[in-house]
């Protein structure tokens, strides 16, 4: 998290639909052969985060009742001193991201199955089209891919955000950098802040 207090996000509820908005994202934790880190789906429910790993992941066979950071990143671009229309100002990089931190534990088969099943009904939810299910492959093709999965469910103790948007600058700053940043290809950033959480 951003050591200035001004960008952290307190906001819990908000800071859970980011991440189940964004839905992807990096799981962190230490091995005997040093940190490791895995870029993983996941998906929020019933206040734990679920996800899996394939079994010849680094972190898969360290992960089970071990502690690990979850890191789910959102937009993000570089600001120009240039764009604020003030002097005496220095670059900076915007961005959001969430931190969950908790202890790990393996999930049952039966909660391995729901938590794939759950994890592509919430992205298929975002297309117009009917949805995909594992009721469209071979019969017992599913199962047997599911034997190179483990899945995990991490306990958040501790939620971390950063919302890092110019929120030291005047208002009229804050809008002209936000203008540049979207000319230069950064629309999502640029959006974040003009509607600034509050």
């Amino acid at each position: 998290m951003h050591p200035n207090p001004r960008f952290h996000w307190q906001d819990r509820g908000a800071m859970a639909e980011f991440v189940e908005q964004v839905g992807f994202g990096m799981v962190f934790a230490e091995t005997p052969d040093g940190p490791r880190v895995a870029h993983i789906p996941a998906i929020l429910e019933d206040g734990r985060l679920l996800f899996h790993l394939a079994k010849g992941n680094a972190l898969t066979r360290y992960l089970d009742e071990r502690t690990a950071l979850f890191v789910v990143n959102g937009p993000d671009a570089y600001v120009s001193p240039d764009w604020y229309g003030e002097a005496d100002q220095v670059p900076t990089w915007n961005y959001v991201a969430v931190e969950l931190e908790g202890p790990v534990s393996m999930l049952s088969k039966d909660a391995l199955v729901a938590q794939a099943d759950a994890l592509s009904a919430a992205q298929e939810a975002r297309f117009d089209k009917t949805p995909w299910t594992r009721a469209k492959m071979k019969d017992g093709l599913f199962e047997k891919m599911l034997g190179g999965i483990t899945g995990f469910a991490l306990e958040p103790r501790a939620w971390r955000g950063t919302i890092k948007l110019n929120q030291n600058k005047p208002e009229e700053a804050i809008r002209k950098a936000a203008d540049e940043i979207e000319a230069n290809g950064r629309p999502a950033i640029a959006h974040w802040m003009r509607n600034l959480p509050s």
